[in-house]
This record gives C-alpha cells, structure tokens and sequence, in this order.
C-alpha cells in the first residue's frame, strides 16, 4: 500500500498499472497532474504476512488541488499474483 502511494505522489504510473491484479487492471492510467498527494494514514490492516495470500487496508491519503485540501478513504484488497502483491480492488 505506502509503495503504491509513494508511485501516487511521484506520478508513476507503470508501477501503479504493474502492481495492479490482472483482472482488475485498467487498460491506462492518467494521473491529474494538478493533484499533490501531502499524507497517508493506514487506518487498517489484515493479513498481508509473509504467510498470507491475501489482506486488507484501510487508508486515509491526503492531497491537494489547486490549493484546496482533500482526503481519499478506501479499504482495500490485496492478494498475491505470481508472488508479488498486487492492488485488487476497493472493498464497499
């Protein structure tokens, strides 16, 4: 999770499509580049062990635009894909 983030916040978009599952992979990837991540928060987590194959994270990630001030919340999935974790998808 803080590595995908990190690939947020410095615009790189190849590692943010390579740690993505294959199923769920978007085809592309465009960043707003007017967007500057500034915070992450893990609210959350399970799993995500050397032992596990799957886990979860709950984040707040922190951003501004234009000079106004926002947040992301999500919870998401991670599971293993070759064995490498990989983003799935946000859970409801």
């Amino acid at each position: 999770m803080r590595s995908r983030y990190s690939a947020f916040a410095v615009g790189d978009t190849a590692y943010l499509l390579r740690s993505w599952h294959s199923t769920t992979r978007p085809a592309t990837l465009e960043l707003d580049a007017a967007q500057r991540w500034t915070r992450l928060e893990i609210l959350d987590a399970t799993g995500g062990s050397a032992f596990h194959t799957e886990g979860t994270v709950a984040f707040r990630a922190h951003y501004t635009v234009h000079g106004h001030a926002g947040s992301q919340e999500e919870h998401s999935r991670f599971v293993r894909e070759d064995g490498r974790w990989v983003y799935v998808d946000a859970l409801p």
